[in-house]
C-alpha cells in the first residue's frame, strides 16, 4: 500500500473513531438528561401529591371535629372534673395505664422527654391530664412498652388510674400518621385519651410514622 493511501485510511479509521466517540456521548448526555428530568419531574408531583394530601387530611380533621362538636354540643358532653391535689412535675411519677387487651399495666410520667420515655409512658406536658375534659396525651417507644400496641384496636379499652381516680376510655379510632403530624395534639371537645408510639414496629432506625389510638372517656371513678 502507497504512503497516500496508508495515511488516508488511517485518517478515515481516526474519523470513524471521533465520530463513534461523538455519538456515544451524546446519547449519555440524552440519557442523563432525561433520566434527571424524569426524577426532578416525579419529586415534584409526588412533593404536590403529599402537600395535597396533607391540606386534604388537615381539611378532614378540622371538619370532623366541627362534625363532633355538632354532634354533641357543650352541654351536653359529659363534665369530667377530676380533682388533681398537686400539679404533677416533670418526671414525676404520676399513674399507670392498663391495657386490658394485653394485660399490661405500665408506668405513667409526666413529660415526654427521653428520661420519661426510657422508664415507661410519658404525659404530653401541654396537654391536659388524664379524667380531664379535653385532649390528653400519652407517647411511648415502640420497641419497650409499646411493643404489642399495635395489637390494640377499635373497641378496646384503655384504663388510666391516676392521684384524680380511675378513668376508663374506649377506643374508637386508629390513625397512622406522619412523624410530624401536629393534629395528634390538638384540643377535642370532649373527654379523650389520645395514645401515640412509632410506626411501622419493625423498622428499623428512626420511624417516618406514628400510631395512634384515640379513645373516649366512658366512665370514670373519681378519689
Amino acid at each position: 500500500m502507497e504512503p497516500r493511501q496508508h495515511k488516508e485510511t488511517i485518517n478515515r479509521k481516526k474519523r470513524l473513531i471521533f465520530l463513534a466517540i461523538s455519538i456515544a456521548v451524546l446519547c449519555f448526555g440524552l440519557w442523563f438528561t432525561t433520566t434527571n428530568v424524569y426524577k426532578f419531574a416525579k419529586g415534584y408531583f409526588s412533593f404536590k401529591t403529599h402537600t395535597v394530601m396533607s391540606e386534604e387530611k388537615e381539611r378532614s380533621e378540622k371538619a370532623a371535629d366541627e362534625t363532633t362538636k355538632k354532634e354533641i354540643p357543650a352541654k351536653q358532653v359529659k363534665q369530667v372534673e377530676a380533682s388533681y391535689p398537686n400539679q404533677p412535675k416533670t418526671g414525676d411519677l404520676m399513674g399507670e395505664l392498663y391495657i386490658p387487651k394485653l394485660n399490661a399495666t405500665l408506668p405513667i410520667y409526666h413529660g415526654t422527654n427521653e428520661d420519661e420515655l426510657e422508664k415507661g409512658v410519658g404525659h404530653f406536658a401541654g396537654s391536659v391530664l388524664p379524667g380531664e375534659n379535653d385532649n390528653s396525651v400519652l407517647s411511648g417507644h415502640r420497641d419497650t412498652v409499646f411493643r404489642k400496641l399495635g395489637e390494640v384496636g377499635e373497641g378496646d379499652t384503655l384504663i388510666v388510674t391516676t392521684a384524680a381516680g380511675s378513668f376508663e376510655y374506649k377506643v374508637n379510632k386508629v390513625r397512622i400518621v406522619d412523624a410530624d403530624d401536629r393534629t395528634v395534639i390538638v384540643p377535642k371537645p370532649r373527654a379523650t385519651l389520645t395514645v401515640s408510639t412509632c410506626y411501622p414496629f419493625e423498622f428499623i432506625g428512626s420511624a417516618p410514622e406514628r400510631y395512634i389510638l384515640v379513645a373516649h372517656l366512658i366512665s370514670s371513678k373519681k378519689v
